[in-house]
């Protein structure tokens, strides 16, 4: 479903990201299933991942992510409204990490809401921060990607081991009636693809058939391939028919960070040039709902990312659901 967001509010007002110390690299999975650098890179993309602590969990990194966010913008975030955290690893089933960053933070006015849409976690939850404060429900709202995905990793499966990595980021998104962002939204969802990739729960069936995994992830790599380099370029369609925008008018393209021969299928099935994707996954991995958000950081720490430019984000993942927005950045 494509929406054409042109009374749009609200705008990106600050960035902020953070990644745990330990870095996991190819040659370490070397040493820990049947894999090596050369095939782990030309199927991936990916160099290294970084992995949680012991006792560290996705509320830790998406606290360090707002601190970060906090000390680069000087943001306030004592008139924040809502707290919406994108994550499908929460340190527990309940309280959700939103409660968890918004006592952090002391933001005692603030409601908490986790939102799990996997790997499109992030730009659902950017669509809902700008549906609430376009709709006048609230003015400001802090948005985080964050997910600890080495703990639901099973290091003995090569397939999907070599894949992960953890981290968080974190913006505001903040009232504007005279320079709102956000241009268009597309959000979608196959259902019956569920059963490509999982995380079995309380229930370990799905649609009546047993599922596998024992609380880790299991994954169809060639179907969630086939997912992807289907429905995302047809998603970047709706979003430019929405926005009345041309390809040539993105600057930055910004997908979920899952592989970068998916990346390089979309971008060529939609007519945009690798050289404007920007990903965060040859040193960071897969880091499911943190890696839009990461990529995003990176650019603008790098000074890709200047105010004005055009991205197109989109996100992808298990559900199967994916969502895409168009916004102007600064």
């Amino acid at each position: 479903m494509s929406l054409n967001t042109p009374v749009s509010r609200a705008r990106i007002t600050a960035i902020g990201s953070c990644v745990p110390d330990t870095v996991l690299s190819n040659a370490d999975l070397e040493r820990m299933v049947d894999t090596n650098d050369e095939w782990i890179v030309q199927r991936t993309g990916i160099k290294e991942r970084r992995i949680a602590a012991e006792h560290e969990f996705t509320s830790h990194l998406a606290i360090r992510a707002v601190a970060d966010l906090v000390e680069r913008y000087a943001a306030r975030l004592d008139d924040v409204g809502l707290v919406l955290v994108a994550t499908h690893t929460p340190d527990l089933p309940f309280p959700s990490v939103a409660c968890l960053v918004q006592t952090h933070f002391g933001m005692n006015a603030a409601g908490a809401l986790d939102v799990n849409a996997t790997c499109a976690g992030f730009t659902y939850a950017l669509h809902l921060a700008n549906a609430l404060i376009t709709a006048g429900l609230h003015r400001k709202v802090l948005v985080i990607g964050a997910d600890a995905v080495s703990k639901i990793t099973d290091y003995t499966d090569r397939s999907t081991c070599i894949l992960f990595g953890d981290g968080a980021g974190a913006v505001l998104i903040e009232r504007d009636d005279e320079h709102p962002a956000f241009l268009a939204a597309h959000i979608g969802a196959d259902g019956s693809g569920g059963k490509h990739v999982y995380r079995t729960g309380l229930a370990s069936s799905l649609n009546g058939q047993p599922l596998e995994g024992n609380g880790k992830i299991v994954q169809n790599g060639r179907e969630v391939y086939k997912f992807a380099v289907t429905t995302v370029p047809k998603g970047m369609e709706a979003l430019l028919a929405a926005s009345g925008l041309r390809i040539e008018d993105i600057d930055w393209f910004i997908p979920h960070s899952a592989n970068l021969r998916i990346i390089d299928s979309i971008c060529e099935k939609s007519g945009l040039p690798f050289d404007k994707a920007l990903y965060s996954l040859v040193y960071y991995g897969n880091t499911s709902a943190a890696s839009i958000p990461l990529a995003l950081d990176l650019g603008v720490r790098e000074g890709r990312v200047q105010p004005g430019d055009t991205l197109m984000l989109y996100g992808f993942g298990g559900g199967l659901a994916h969502a895409g927005l168009i916004v102007k950045w600064g």
